[in-house]
């Protein structure tokens, strides 16, 4: 990957859930729509924020399993 480029973090496993986040790549339905028109530092502060949902939700099912 070249660094003029970010590539998306598509995986096709495309569901939303109730808060129009997608379940498969943990971008929001806003940023899934304007993925293609944002600027590099715009994707990768997506990237950033999708690694904070995904992590955000592994500790929340951590959390209710251990209950």
């Amino acid at each position: 990957m070249s660094q003029q480029t970010v590539k998306s973090p598509c995986v096709e496993n495309c569901c939303l859930n109730d808060d129009d986040v997608c379940l498969g790549c943990f971008r929001t339905l806003e940023e899934i729509l304007s993925w293609s028109s944002m600027s590099l530092s715009q994707k990768r502060t997506t990237l950033n924020l999708c690694q904070q949902r995904k992590q955000q939700k592994q500790h929340a099912k951590k959390d209710f399993n251990s209950r």
